[in-house]
């Protein structure tokens, strides 16, 4: 497990996360790439924040879920950075996405806030 995965994603969240990206993409707002999602945490614009756990090298995401912690922004991670990729449209895999506005989303996003406590709380 890459260092900044702090708790291990059971597949049926990682799915419900991917599925939650494809809603904010087409009816919300998302943003990707690492340097985009820092700032948009560091704003305390994100309501949900999710990470590919195939990074290479892991260092690029290493901040991450401890600015995540800090700013109050509930994070989750997902095993494929090409799925990642693909679930917000794009060709190229990415490594995390921020999602600005859930969209219809909403009730899916509190879901997998609530799952990811649960798997917190039980570290």
């Amino acid at each position: 497990m890459a260092v900044y995965v702090k708790f291990e994603t059971p597949k049926e969240v990682s799915d419900k996360a991917y599925s939650l990206a494809e809603v904010a993409r087409d009816s919300g707002r998302v943003k990707k790439g690492t340097n985009e999602v820092t700032k948009i945490v560091e704003r305390g614009e994100a309501a949900m924040v999710i990470m590919a756990a195939d990074v290479e090298p892991p260092e690029i995401l290493a901040h991450m879920p401890a600015l995540c912690e800090e700013k109050n922004v509930p994070y989750v991670y997902v095993p494929s950075k090409e799925e990642l990729g693909k679930a917000i449209g794009l060709e190229k895999p990415t490594a995390s996405v921020a999602i600005v506005d859930v969209g219809s989303g909403k009730a899916l996003c509190d879901e997998i806030s609530a799952s990811v406590n649960d798997l917190k709380s039980s570290n």
